[in-house]
């Protein structure tokens, strides 16, 4: 965890810190060693939230992408049910960052869970992903419009690579990072057919710039997802003449 509660307050891990987690109230100790991030544990072993995952440099790079007021906001469901997000917008989108494997059933619960939700998911973890990523490509359609942080959209052979067989029919958009050397995103939407589905060539900075503009009241966004998922099913009708 980035935060916890000390004196009231979230505040990030300092040396000889203690402090309580803002989900459950539990003890939580300050961990600033010299390999891995400074970062807050639970005292032993209890984890109040299942769907943590350790943090890594990658995780934390992202969230400090945005204010510090949307990082691990605690999500609460009618039910009483609870968990952190990653990333809360002021426009209520849910930001997941997933570096790990991920079963289907915890995806599919996090999913129902969070109403708007976005992924983005390390494409780096397998040194085989990016190269069967690129080899998945199929056809090319260029984005005419230069306002858009959408640049390319591009057919693929989903069973070619392992993240679009483990992502496919997901109904959140998912984004591939695949290094911040990199200043796109791969944005997969929902599979069209048994083999084929698309993906968006996104902007990194222009998918961080749409949430974080506080300014504007209109959730663009959400318009943006709904236009270009518009737009791949025209693309597949249109495939399939």
């Amino acid at each position: 965890m980035k935060y916890s509660i000390v004196n009231g307050e979230r505040s990030e891990a300092q040396p000889s810190l203690s402090g309580h987690c803002q989900t459950c109230g539990s003890p939580t100790i300050a961990k600033c060693g010299k390999v891995k991030i400074w970062h807050w544990a639970h005292r032993g072993k209890r984890m109040c939230d299942p769907w943590w995952e350790n943090e890594t440099e990658w995780h934390r790079n992202w969230k400090n992408c945005f204010p510090d007021n949307w990082q691990e906001r605690i999500h609460t469901a009618e039910s009483g049910e609870k968990h952190i997000a990653d990333i809360k917008t002021i426009k209520d989108w849910v930001i997941e960052f997933q570096h790990s494997h991920l079963n289907p059933e915890e995806r599919r619960a996090r999913n129902d869970f969070y109403e708007k939700l976005a992924w983005v998911v390390d494409g780096t973890r397998r040194k085989r992903d990016k190269p069967k990523f690129w080899e998945s490509l199929k056809e090319m359609a260029t984005v005419t419009n230069t306002q858009s942080p959408v640049r390319r959209i591009l057919k693929v052979l989903w069973n070619d690579c392992a993240l679009f067989r483990e992502w496919s029919g997901c109904p959140a958009p998912v984004f591939f990072d695949f290094g911040k050397e990199d200043p796109m995103l791969w944005c997969l939407l929902p599979q069209n057919s048994d083999r084929e589905t698309y993906v968006l060539e996104f902007l990194r900075a222009g998918f961080i710039t749409f949430h974080r503009n506080e300014i504007i009241e209109k959730d663009f966004f959400s318009d943006l997802i709904k236009n270009f998922r518009t737009t791949v099913a025209k693309l597949s009708s249109f495939s399939q003449e």
